[in-house]
């Protein structure tokens, strides 16, 4: 059911959100040319295959299998299931073969890509034939460990094929659902889009990629949008803002947000609240893995109050999971509620729509407002939150970018 899946979505959100916060505390402690047009796939909702992400479609080895990847800006290096495999969790497709691909190759540990890994050891014999092995874990437990391997990757029909390094797991265990593995996005130097604009002769403005995020308000949509890479990746019409960098965790995005409204009305947020420091705490990071948008304590209070204040008539429902803000619709054809906006440097406002803000929580007319606080400095803009917007990371000129219904 529709509350079954939410919940499910809600624990395995927690349980993200711990693995953020854990590593935003250890920062400073670790150590194929294509044309846009090539690189263009479909993103569509996992809730259908039990998850709250987003999984794009892509194309793996050679002759290419089809699989279904989590689209994931907070993670960095792009690893999938592999047969033969010792554990594997159910996936909406069938396991990948590297046996099955002519141009599998897996990388050797003496490979500067290799060491490039924040956890890696070697297997075999020693010298240059001995092999990569990685391992990524999670702070919920979760962790995938295998071959450190390159093999090709497409997106879209009749793309071209890039050559990007990743982990072929044949040990995963966890909170994973229904997708092949994990595309990481994020900024670091092993992720999906660094790699292949390491590789690219492309302009610099060919140095983007942006995605839109399908709306989930009706659970059983499948309808898909599209994960665009390179110089048509920001459309034209887009407000644009500072993507800023953090010295000490490459991994994460981080938005120039200045402050919220509620309902035509600025709020008294803290600028410092918000901001990265010189240290590299704090600040706010756009992340497409985690579902439901994060506030400091104190900055989300002061939304929810004000959102509370200007929806003092409606009706409240009982408190839901991590959601204490809740109403109950039921027998009405349609609300209103107040606007909510988040802003950001350089004047871009990212304008929600109410149901990014408020989502059904059941079929009897209960909704609540969807967001949470955090006891860590680190806010975190979640998925339903950038539903229906394309979002936009344009690394060349570090720029973050937001346009509406580009979906």
């Amino acid at each position: 059911t529709h509350e079954q899946l939410l919940l499910e979505t809600l624990q395995r959100d927690e349980r993200r959100v711990r693995w953020i916060e854990s590593k935003a505390k250890l920062a400073g402690k670790k150590k194929d040319e294509a044309s846009s047009t090539d690189l263009n796939g479909p993103v569509t909702s996992g809730l259908l295959y039990g998850s709250g992400e987003y999984f794009v479609r892509l194309g793996l080895g050679t002759p290419a299998r089809s699989l279904f990847m989590v689209v994931d800006t907070g993670s960095d290096l792009p690893w999938l299931q592999c047969q033969p495999c010792k554990s594997c969790y159910k996936q909406a497709d069938p396991i990948f073969d590297p046996r099955n691909s002519s141009s599998f190759q897996r990388i050797p540990c003496l490979s500067p890509l290799c060491k490039a890994l924040e956890v890696h050891s070697c297997s075999g014999s020693r010298g240059a034939t001995s092999r990569c092995s990685y391992q990524v874990a999670y702070g919920d437990g979760s962790f995938s460990v295998g071959d450190f391997s390159s093999d090709l990757f497409t997106l879209g029909t009749g793309s071209k094929a890039m050559s990007v390094a990743f982990g072929c797991g044949f040990d995963n265990e966890g909170l994973f659902a229904g997708a092949a593995g994990l595309l990481g996005l994020g900024a670091g130097k092993l992720s999906f889009p660094s790699q292949i604009f390491a590789s690219s002769t492309n302009s610099s403005t060919a140095n983007s990629f942006s995605y839109c995020l399908v709306d989930r308000s009706n659970p059983m949509t499948r309808s898909s949008s599209s994960l665009i890479f390179g110089v048509a990746a920001i459309p034209s019409t887009a407000a644009l803002s500072p993507l800023l960098k953090n010295p000490k965790l490459d991994t994460f995005y981080y938005a120039a947000m200045i402050g919220v409204s509620v309902g035509g009305a600025q709020l008294p947020i803290s600028l410092k609240s918000l901001q990265l420091s010189q240290s590299g705490s704090g600040g706010v990071i756009i992340d497409s893995g985690t579902s439901v948008t994060r506030f400091p304590t104190s900055v989300y209070a002061t939304i929810r109050d004000a959102f509370r204040n200007a929806t003092i008539n409606l009706p409240s429902a009982p408190r839901y999971s991590l959601f204490d803000t809740c109403y109950n619709f039921s027998g009405k054809a349609s609300v209103d509620v107040p606007a909510l906006v988040l802003h950001f440097e350089n004047g871009a406002d990212l304008q929600l729509p109410p149901t990014n803000y408020l989502i059904p929580i059941n079929t009897a007319g209960s909704f609540c407002l969807a967001f949470a606080p955090t006891s860590m400095e680190l806010g975190i803009i979640g998925n339903i939150q950038q539903q229906s917007f394309r979002i936009g990371f344009d690394l060349q000129k570090s720029h973050l970018a937001f346009a509406p219904q580009q979906c």
